[in-house]
């Protein structure tokens, strides 16, 4: 028998790709390497990930390293921010580089539509991607049809991560937790011992000071422009305000102490869109969930004004303090400012009816001057003080008899746990319905039902939650007049800016210029 010989026969075909081992020109490769969280435990996945394709490229005499590109705690779901991927694109389009090595499909995208995108435009220069977890060289006539069935896994993967992770953070909205960002949230910190809310003492303070400008009168934008001047510091640490950043916090109930979760949602877990929630998905509203650093009632009083400045279509001015606070007796619209001879020594701000000179019939109300209105207060206020202790009695009987919100509360109470009933029933029969052959015209009879008896209980539930908005705001408005006049000795001989705007409701002017204040307690006052 003849000696065994075994002759090795070398390999000319690379495993990796199909160009030739001795093929003369290296390949130029780059590598990509990126983690979607940036959580301390991927930390060393992101970094093995470099080190490992640095060493992996570097091994092979037939390639040349070009570079490691990263992308470090950014989702995959679509390339619009991963700057690195997309600087690694353009490099390989430049004609840069040759081949791009990868850990798998999951980790270059999760987006079918992106993937197959930016494999055909590689591919059209003659750029391979090699996915070394599939083993899939996309220059290979198999390439692409297992890269769009891994890609359209790995959709349906992020689809479902997105889904645990929505699941997850409505059932924390639904067990009350709140959370939110501290560090562009201006009064309240979280406390790193207990992870509880907590008042920021200093930064407190500017909040007060928004919400008592607002109530004297100023709008946002010249709160904005009261704050810069201040110099006060922004949510964000800047140094400029602007007005939407004011209206947001006035109108933000976390102030109160309460916390409303769910006000946007996600609507595309590819594009990560957010949409305000205006009833698709449930929300939450937790009350006394933290300390509060403005009162209840009057934060109900700032929502109250808000809705006074927009009602009637006109907008609100507040450029001085007489802004909306001066009344036509004729058409009942707002007093308006102008200037006279605004170039000369004969310059002055008058008022007059805005409507005076609209429409058919013309109001016949004379135009005042700040000094007729301003003797106008001191001459009501200095009435109204001569019968103090009556006026004070009165205010508040009012406060004890019509702005009690017992009853309302109770209702309130009574409806909330009617919708969460009907809310109950609606889900069992639409489960029911899922699970057992039903006749689906008398289910649907039943579910719509169930609909209209919510919808009508959420209708009433609204108008009872503004009805007690309405009178806490009232009760605050009261108090405040009552503290105002307890403090007050005796009559003023000039006017007093601060004493009109926590005292005065409006005044009307009428059409001998008679001048009538109507100050918060209801009391008319003909000056």
């Amino acid at each position: 028998m003849a000696q065994r010989k075994v002759t090795a026969i070398p390999a000319t075909i690379s495993r990796y790709t199909a160009t030739p081992i001795n093929s003369t020109k290296k390949r130029r490769v780059a590598g990509y390497a990126r983690v979607s969280t940036d959580h301390e435990d991927q930390t060393t996945s992101y970094e093995a990930q470099v080190d490992y394709y640095t060493n992996y490229i570097k091994s092979r005499d037939d390639w040349e390293f070009v570079a490691i590109y990263t992308d470090e705690g950014i989702s995959a779901t679509n390339t619009k921010k991963r700057e690195g991927f997309k600087a690694m694109i353009a490099d390989a389009l430049a004609g840069k580089i040759d081949l791009i090595v990868t850990k798998s499909v999951s980790r270059f995208a999760r987006n079918t539509v992106d993937s197959l995108t930016t494999v055909r435009k590689l591919k059209d220069e003659g750029i391979e991607i090699y996915f070394e977890k599939e083993n899939i060289w996309t220059l290979d006539s198999k390439g692409e049809l297992l890269i769009t069935i891994m890609s359209s896994l790995a959709q349906e993967e992020s689809r479902s991560i997105s889904e645990n992770v929505t699941w997850g953070q409505r059932k924390r909205m639904a067990d009350g937790k709140v959370s939110f960002a501290y560090s562009r949230f201006l009064g309240l910190d979280k406390d790193k011992e207990t992870g509880k809310i907590v008042v920021n003492p200093e930064q407190a303070e500017t909040v007060r000071l928004i919400f008592h400008l607002f109530l004297e009168g100023m709008t946002p934008h010249s709160i904005a422009a009261e704050l810069t001047s201040r110099g006060i510091k922004t949510p964000a640490g800047k140094d400029v305000w602007n007005q939407q950043t004011v209206r947001r916090m006035l109108s933000n109930e976390k102030y109160k102490g309460d916390a409303l979760l769910q006000k946007e949602f996600t609507v595309d877990f590819l594009q990560k869109k957010m949409k305000k929630n205006e009833g698709e998905v449930p929300q939450y509203y937790v009350e006394g969930n933290h300390e509060a650093i403005i009162s209840p009632a009057v934060f109900d009083l700032v929502q109250a004004e808000f809705a006074k400045r927009t009602k009637g279509g006109t907008r609100y001015s507040g450029v001085s303090i007489f802004s909306n606070k001066i009344k036509c007796a004729d058409c009942g619209g707002w007093y308006g400012s102008k200037v006279w001879h605004s170039t000369d020594r004969y310059r002055r701000v008058i008022y007059r009816c805005n409507r005076k000179y609209s429409g058919e019939d013309k109001c016949q109300t004379p135009h005042v001057t700040e000094d007729e209105v301003k003797a106008a207060f001191v001459s009501a206020y200095n009435q109204l003080v001569t019968e103090k202790k009556e006026i004070i009695a009165n205010a508040e009987i009012i406060r004890k008899t019509l702005c009690v919100t017992d009853a309302l509360q109770e209702e309130k109470g009574k409806l909330e746990e009617e919708m969460a009933v009907l809310v109950e029933m609606t889900q069992n029969i639409v489960a029911e319905n899922a699970r057992v052959a039903q006749d689906q015209d008398e289910y649907q009879k039943r579910y719509d039902g169930l609909v209209q008896r919510y919808d009508t209980a959420k209708a009433r539930y609204d108008e009872v939650v503004a009805a007690i908005s309405a009178k806490e705001a009232q009760s605050e408005r009261l108090a405040d007049f009552i503290k105002v006049l307890k403090a007050q000795d005796g009559t003023i001989s000039e006017f007093d800016g601060s004493l009109w705007g926590s005292m005065v409701e409006f005044i009307t002017v009428g059409r001998d210029k008679e001048i009538t204040v109507t100050f918060r307690d209801g009391s008319e006052i003909l000056a």
